[in-house]
């Protein structure tokens, strides 16, 4: 890895997060030299970030934490479109409406996680819509779409791999990297904006944007990228028992997050507490050199820290408190994550099969009935041999709720709703 001069890249160097660089050297220089601002975009899929994103917000952190300004672009006008990058059909198109409503959900976790004002360091949140949608497209065409060759649009990986396994990709797709180009040349002419980053998969759209400053006589323009992320066991990061691990407390709760980090296989403790703490290096290198069961006390640590970032201290904390009481006391611990079943439901009784599947610890019937089957299953921390049990209001305890258990770390509690 290159010696970086700049607080900045030698900091993400130093934490894991460099994948390419288009001009290691030039980009450090600047930024050595001077303030730089720089962007990541985030298309309006759904209502929340998940924790793929994570790794992006926390280089905008470490930018402004080293004298740099941050951008966070909302995709309000990509959204319309969607990147086709490494997917095998096109995304579900959104309304306008959809997008906004996605966006309001989006903006939640950038304000815990970066400084927004009118300072010259200080984050600022941007829409493409606010150009995009007033396009002329015939003078976009002729502008713009002139400078790209559709020669070399057909070798890059995310346009190749759809074509290679023989699937449509419309010419809508195929436009995306278009506007997310012209969108870096549009934010340098705004706001003096010359560094986008983004996840390895975006290389090529990225670089569309520096080659079309470049070719319409503009600023000299900088790529980064970070690697994709991947488990030491290969699997791709961001899904749990219950779907993807989105970063908004609504979607998946705080405790759910901190259980996530707590299951942190062990080879992967050192990397992951570099890229989602902000703990000192020293500190990091004391932790990820604990040995035998010692690492578990590491791995609460990495789930404390990254919780707190995207929930707060106080969530955290609550967190780690209610995982230690279920786990090391065996207490019914009130924050627990808990779902409500009307109380007519449960006075008639409800199949084991069912309600934890409801419950969201399982996928099917089947992934409990095998649970049980190898003594996985409790109800009120008592195991379950039976796959034709009914559970009901007579399986209340003294404090209204009853106790699904799954594993040693799973654990919802159903409430008379």
């Amino acid at each position: 890895m290159t010696a970086f001069k700049s607080d900045f890249l030698r900091t993400l160097a130093e934490r894991g997060f460099i994948h390419q660089i288009s001009d290691a050297e030039g980009l450090d220089e600047k930024l050595r030299k001077e303030v730089v601002t720089a962007y990541v975009g985030y298309d309006a899929t759904a209502t929340s970030l998940h924790i793929g994103n994570l790794i992006s917000v926390t280089m905008l952190y470490w930018l402004q934490e080293t004298g740099h300004r941050p951008v966070t672009l909302m995709g309000g006008g990509t959204s319309m479109i969607g990147d086709p990058s490494f997917r095998d059909d096109q995304r579900s198109l959104l309304s306008p409406q959809k997008i906004d409503e996605n966006i309001e959900g989006i903006k939640k976790v950038f304000s815990r996680m970066l400084r927004y004002g009118d300072g010259p360091t200080d984050a600022i949140m941007v829409n493409n819509a606010d150009w995009l949608m007033k396009l002329n497209y015939v003078e976009f065409l002729r502008d713009v779409g002139r400078h790209f060759s559709v020669n070399r649009m057909l070798t890059f990986d995310s346009v190749k791999l759809r074509l290679d396994r023989e699937q449509s990709l419309s010419f809508l797709e195929f436009n995306y990297m278009i506007l997310q180009g012209y969108d870096f040349v549009e934010l340098n002419r705004r706001y003096g904006v010359s560094l986008q980053m983004g996840g390895s998969d975006q290389w090529g759209n990225i670089i569309n944007g520096v080659d079309l400053s470049h070719r319409m006589g503009g600023a000299q323009l900088y790529a980064l990228t970070t690697p994709l992320l991947t488990t030491s066991s290969g699997a791709k990061m961001g899904k749990s028992a219950k779907g993807a691990v989105w970063l908004n407390g609504d979607l998946f709760s705080s405790y759910d997050f901190w259980q996530y980090w707590r299951n942190t296989e062990d080879a992967d403790v050192e990397r992951f507490l570099k890229i989602f703490t902000r703990l000192p290096l020293d500190e990091i290198a004391r932790l990820a050199a604990l040995g035998g069961s010692e690492i578990n006390e590491a791995k609460k640590v990495l789930a404390t820290e990254a919780t707190a970032i995207v929930h707060g201290r106080a969530a955290a904390e609550l967190a780690a408190e209610t995982a230690r009481k279920t786990f090391e006391e065996g207490a019914m611990a009130e924050s627990l994550p808990s779902i409500d079943v009307p109380a007519a439901e449960l006075e008639a009784g409800i199949g084991v099969l069912a309600l934890f599947v409801r419950a969201g610890l399982a996928a099917s019937n089947g992934e409990v009935r095998r649970q049980i089957q190898g003594g996985g299953v409790r109800v009120n921390d008592r195991p379950v041999s039976d796959d034709r049990l009914v559970v009901g209001a007579a399986d209340m305890t003294g404090d209204g709720v009853i106790k699904l258990s799954m594993g040693k770390k799973k654990h919802v509690l159903v409430r008379a709703g």
